[in-house]
């Protein structure tokens, strides 16, 4: 093989793996941005049963 031929080829394998890095980045940072906004949802719900908590436990307090 020629010189030429081998640095192209090693240039294209070098060029496949920078995508495939990049690529895998930006899916990682998407996987988390999910995970985040999972978490977000999970505490909202949380929070909005607060209110019913202690309505519930200031009943059990007075049955008035």
């Amino acid at each position: 093989m020629q010189p030429l031929t081998i640095a192209l080829i090693v240039v294209g394998v070098l060029f496949l793996a920078l995508i495939g890095l990049y690529n895998g980045l930006v899916r990682a940072r998407v996987r988390v941005k999910e995970a985040w906004s999972d978490i977000e949802v999970q505490l909202k719900r949380r929070y909005n049963l607060i209110p019913n908590l202690i309505e519930s436990r200031s009943r059990e307090k007075c049955p008035c």
